[in-house]
């Protein structure tokens, strides 16, 4: 691996992270709108809200987007504290649909269909789509043509970094890092941070379907990153929290809390059951379909936990902020 597989890596990475944010811009426009008064509207309890969430996440590409949203409804008054709480677990579930798209980058050809599903076939198909729609004189489609044309960057970015972390296989140095991951609390601290800096978990899950291909990083390394991926992006609704209401704190307190107890949670469950049990196929080299599985298995166990709990949740936030006045 040499200077220019360096550069590549970045460039794709670039790449990548520009189309995954440029596309979740164009599909907030046009979805925004009209999710704002279905967030308003099917959150009457925490059921709708839930699936009002997984919707949303779904359609606009991002579980942030939906949050930060609900934190400023709440702040405004539009929804109670309450049925927040349904709105920001399911928003979790909807977000895994990114990564499924994502795990193309692990489609291996044979078939022309499959062949067609593959990055380096799909981008230039997005992108000449994308570019007939994005000329058009209708503002619609020009928005619906600048969607597809950031799915044609992120697949390009996302090509060109499989592409270059082909080359990391050959380097001990870059594979002893990766190994590092095996240790679970440095693996939930590294999903984490990535998260926190990129501000997508669609984003850092996808950055690590890439790494997966390098064959360094088992579905054991994988859990824990996972894990501090989810966490992680807590970090864009608690920015969006600050200088809000009362409510619009314990909001975005309810987004963290949810994703750190089901971590803890979940992480548990899977630490000891893999430490009981002989689960062999656990230490095997991850995938990017692997990788989206875990992490919708993930955040659908911790729906199912933590829904029932949303109350619990709620108290919880509401002690940790009470009274308090805006900024």
């Amino acid at each position: 691996m040499n200077f220019f597989d360096i550069l590549r890596l970045a460039g794709g990475l670039a790449l990548f992270l520009f189309g995954m944010r440029y596309m979740g811009e164009k599909l907030e426009k046009q979805t925004g709108k009209r999710l704002e008064p279905l967030l308003s509207r099917f959150t009457e309890n925490k059921f709708k809200g839930f699936l009002t969430g997984t919707a949303g996440a779904a359609l606009m590409q991002s579980s942030s987007a939906v949050t930060v949203m609900v934190v400023g409804f709440v702040d405004s008054g539009l929804i109670t504290l309450h049925n927040a709480t349904g709105v920001i677990i399911g928003s979790n579930v909807g977000t895994t649909f990114t990564s499924w798209i994502l795990s193309l980058s692990g489609v291996e050809g044979g078939t022309f269909l499959l062949d067609l599903l593959m990055p380096s076939s799909l981008a230039p198909i997005a992108a000449v789509a994308g570019i007939l729609l994005f000329n058009g004189k209708k503002s619609n489609r020009k928005d619906v043509g600048g969607i597809i044309l950031g799915f044609a960057v992120l697949m390009t970015g996302l090509n060109v970094m499989a592409d270059s972390a082909s080359g990391i296989k050959n380097e001990p140095w870059a594979m002893e890092m990766l190994t590092l991951f095996s240790n679970p609390v440095l693996g939930v601290i590294a999903g984490a941070l990535l998260t926190a800096i990129v501000q997508s978990s669609s984003a850092s899950v996808g950055i690590l379907q890439t790494l997966s291909l390098t064959g360094a990083i088992s579905f054991y390394s994988c859990v824990p990153i996972v894990l501090g991926q989810n966490i992680g992006t807590c970090a864009t609704t608690l920015i969006a929290g600050l200088g809000a209401s009362t409510n619009a704190r314990r909001a975005a307190l309810i987004h963290l809390y949810f994703n750190t107890f089901s971590a803890a949670i979940f992480g548990g469950l899977f630490f000891i059951i893999q430490r009981f049990a002989d689960i062999s196929w656990i230490h095997n080299p991850a995938d990017a379909v692997g990788i989206a599985a875990i992490h919708t298995a993930f955040n659908v166990f911790s729906a199912i936990i933590m829904l029932p709990l949303s109350t619990f949740l709620e108290k919880t936030a509401i002690k940790s902020v009470p009274q308090l006045k805006n900024i």
